[in-house]
């Protein structure tokens, strides 16, 4: 479920790591308030998309949070992840019951960000991570887990509460980091045109790219007009597919949209 480059080493650096850093933290803690009190017959509730329960979207984090520490412990002393580490993983979170995968997400959630947060400035400036055709700088490594854990923690949110939104400290970091996923999760429906898009809180201003062989979304300048305007959360959760008619903000919004939500039908 859900091309980088590599950060450089100068003084500005640790910087925007922090941040980051930040903002994991504040999604960490808030999903350990709202998971922890959760009753088994909720954790076997369907989550979005439905055809997962909270139970397994906790899961697909706890286990998310194993591999990617090892990764962080790999890259930090120079060696590969072997290739049939994560499927064992996964495996062994597959097998358990609700309770245990929820307790054991919430436990491995925070040993990620402790060992993230462990990291000293030096190992950050020259930490750099090779995952499939990307390389991660340390910024963009953490800003990675933010991501897919703002996105899941909003999928078992939505559950008690419709009208739920990912919060502004997290959706200002999510917002700067979609050039990439949307590579990967839009797909091209043969037309070709650009729409403009203008977000607030916080302000950004994205031009999307449509051809029949691809999808391209680069912040642009603000556009006088722009084809279509939303919190910047909704436009994060509408690059991930998480905008259908019943999640989206009110409000005027054109046929872009719908184009949009073609292009990114999520999972």
């Amino acid at each position: 479920m859900t091309d980088a480059t590599p950060v450089n080493s100068s003084s500005a650096a640790p910087e925007p790591s922090r941040a980051h850093v930040d903002g994991l933290r504040f999604s960490v803690e808030r999903l350990r308030d709202l998971a922890a009190p959760m009753s088994e017959v909720e954790l076997r509730a369907g989550a979005y998309p439905a055809e997962w329960t909270v139970a397994q979207v906790l899961s697909h984090l706890g286990s998310g949070a194993v591999i990617m520490q090892r990764r962080l412990e790999d890259t930090l002393a120079g060696q590969d992840t072997p290739d049939d580490f994560a499927p064992g993983v996964w495996s062994s979170w597959n097998a358990r019951g609700p309770v245990a995968q929820r307790d054991d997400a919430l436990a491995a959630d925070a040993a990620l960000l402790a060992r993230i947060e462990a990291v000293p400035p030096d190992e950050r400036n020259a930490f750099t991570s090779a995952m499939g055709p990307m390389t991660l700088g340390f910024a963009q490594f953490v800003g990675m887990r933010l991501n897919e854990h703002a996105f899941h923690t909003w999928d078992i949110e939505v559950v008690a509460d419709p009208a739920t939104t990912i919060p502004v400290p997290v959706a200002a970091l999510v917002v700067d980091n979609l050039e990439l996923v949307a590579r990967f999760t839009g797909k091209p429906t043969g037309d070709t045109t650009t729409i403009t898009v203008a977000t607030t809180a916080p302000e950004r201003d994205f031009t999307v790219e449509i051809t029949p062989g691809g999808i391209a979304l680069t912040p642009g300048v603000a556009a006088a007009r722009p084809d279509v305007r939303l919190p910047a959360e909704a436009f994060a959760r509408l690059v991930y597919g998480r905008l259908d008619a019943d999640h989206t903000p009110s409000g005027s919004h054109g046929p872009a949209l719908d184009i949009l939500r073609r292009l990114f039908p999520g999972p």
